[in-house]
């Protein structure tokens, strides 16, 4: 199973192609914090984000997407900007018939740390411990995207094991 995670944003915005071996190991394909400057128009920060990931649905062919939750913060004006993102994002999946999943921050920091209230650096850590990473890498975004990323996988072996047993 080869999954695009996305912690979506229009400053920064994390992707990262992880995939699961048939051994059952997990390896990071491909990541990178896509960065638009905020000189931009903002039609045009979107579109530099949604052209990014329609250009790793085509070059990697994921078998789903999965995306950090939408958590409201106390700005409305950025929440709303992330929200039109997140809907660019969901539009270029929904058109390479790609089915997305959801994870709230907590369920990504407790599939990562085993803690659902780990901060930034613990997860980054335990990203670098679950997943061979041969580059630097400068942004919280990127590591929160591979994240993401494992999250899916997780939740997918967990759902398989579940419908394995209901099998039986």
């Amino acid at each position: 199973m080869k999954v695009l995670a996305i912690d979506p944003g229009y400053g920064r915005c994390g992707m990262a192609i992880v995939e699961r071996e048939a051994s059952g190991k997990d390896i990071l394909i491909h990541s990178d914090c896509i960065e638009t400057s905020s000189t931009m128009e903002f039609t045009e920060r979107l579109n530099v984000v949604a052209s990014a990931c329609a250009s790793l649905i085509s070059q990697h062919a994921p078998d789903s997407v999965a995306m950090e939750k939408l958590y409201f913060s106390n700005n409305q004006k950025t929440a709303m900007r992330v929200a039109e993102v997140r809907g660019a994002i969901l539009a270029v999946a929904g058109a390479a018939g790609i089915a997305v999943t959801e994870y709230t921050p907590g369920e990504i920091k407790s599939a990562t740390t085993g803690y659902g209230s780990a901060d930034k650096k613990a997860v980054a850590q335990m990203v670098r411990m679950l997943v061979k990473i041969d580059k630097v890498i400068r942004l919280d975004d990127e590591y929160d995207a591979i994240a993401i990323g494992i999250t899916h996988l997780a939740s997918a072996r967990t759902h398989a094991a579940r419908v394995l047993r209901a099998e039986r």
